[in-house]
């Protein structure tokens, strides 16, 4: 079939052709479609890693013109993100792999997917946004990293995922930490936003790096029959460090729903605190209130009007129902 040449080279990012050694050289669209049409039995030892940008619209008519990918594939690309899983199609190995984006700041848009199909002769990688995992790999791969399997590839890229969500845990607790010390410190100027985001990037962390168990152990159980037995055990020991990594992060989820538990009634005895301060001063101008009101009323027969003594009076008189209004109110405070 011919090959589309498109301004942005259909949508290709980079391309390798590992040798039998493991070292990778880079490759075109034209030389990977001629490097695929050899024969499996005729062809040099070795597989291609292609790696494709969504957001060029040719990508995707591309692969399905020129690369024998499942249509599973094709369905992950359309679903959008979903949590992470490793699926096995007609022994084609199916990868929906969620990274953060290159520069993360902790807001949940940063979070990105990583579409990958891998077989024994192909890896086809694909994203719509830069990731750091990913960008780790292709920097493996340029500095002369050897992989000898395209599992091996998605084996390195899952260490460097479960990399990125160590350090992301960790910045996480340093954010935690500085919150905590303000807390404790009593300066509680927009601590609760900034834990209630944090608290949802790394919900949406958990939910969407988490890989699928159901998925994975199908996998492990009955993988495709030329999967190396040193891949699947690597495949496994990354799944074992995500477990690791992932328990940390329910942890420091925990940590800060306490937190916000200590703010809400921290704020909670603030506002009942308020509230008893304007009950106190209501009820003590109650009186000077009520007796303002009647002796302002202007009919005959107001009390004391022509007495010498009446301004002395309704100030004594004033003041004694003050008196008793505040012992009742402090009263009720002990």
């Amino acid at each position: 079939m011919p090959i589309a040449h498109g301004a942005h080279n259909n949508g290709l990012l980079c391309g390798y052709c590992f040798s039998a050694d493991g070292i990778g050289q880079e490759i075109d669209l034209q030389a990977a479609v001629e490097w695929l049409k050899r024969p499996v039995n005729a062809g040099e030892p070795g597989f291609l890693w292609l790696h494709f940008g969504l957001t060029d619209a040719s990508a995707q008519r591309w692969m399905k013109d020129n690369l024998a990918l499942e249509p599973e594939f094709f369905e992950a690309l359309g679903q959008g993100s979903r949590s992470t899983r490793i699926e096995d199609a007609r022994d084609d190995l199916i990868a929906v792999i969620n990274d953060v984006a290159y520069e993360f700041t902790f807001e949940p848009s940063d979070i990105e997917t990583l579409w990958m199909s891998v077989s024994e002769r192909v890896a086809v990688s694909a994203r719509m946004h830069p990731l750091r995992s990913i960008d780790g790999l292709r920097e493996a791969v340029r500095t002369g990293a050897r992989f000898g399997s395209p599992v091996e590839l998605l084996n390195h890229l899952m260490d460097k995922q479960g990399d990125v969500l160590v350090r992301i845990v960790r910045e996480a607790t340093l954010k935690v930490d500085s919150i905590e010390d303000s807390l404790l410190r009593g300066r509680l100027v927009h601590q609760r936003s900034d834990l209630g985001r944090l608290r949802r990037v790394l919900v949406r962390l958990q939910r969407l790096l988490a890989p699928e168990p159901g998925a994975l152990f199908r996998l492990l159980r009955q993988p495709p029959p030329w999967i190396a037995s040193a891949d699947l055990d690597g495949l496994r020991q990354s799944t074992e460090e995500f477990s690791l990594v992932l328990r940390d992060l329910a942890a420091l989820q925990e940590r800060i729903k306490l937190l916000q538990e200590e703010i809400a009634a921290q704020v909670s005895e603030q506002t009942n605190r308020s509230l008893f301060t304007l009950t106190m001063v209501t009820v003590l101008a109650l009186p000077i209130n009520i007796t303002t009101g009647f002796f302002g009323m202007n009919v005959g027969g107001v009390p004391l009007a022509e007495h010498a003594h009446g301004f002395l009076a309704v100030v004594l008189l004033v003041a004694i129902a003050t008196g008793i209004g505040a012992w009742v109110v402090f009263r009720r405070k002990d």
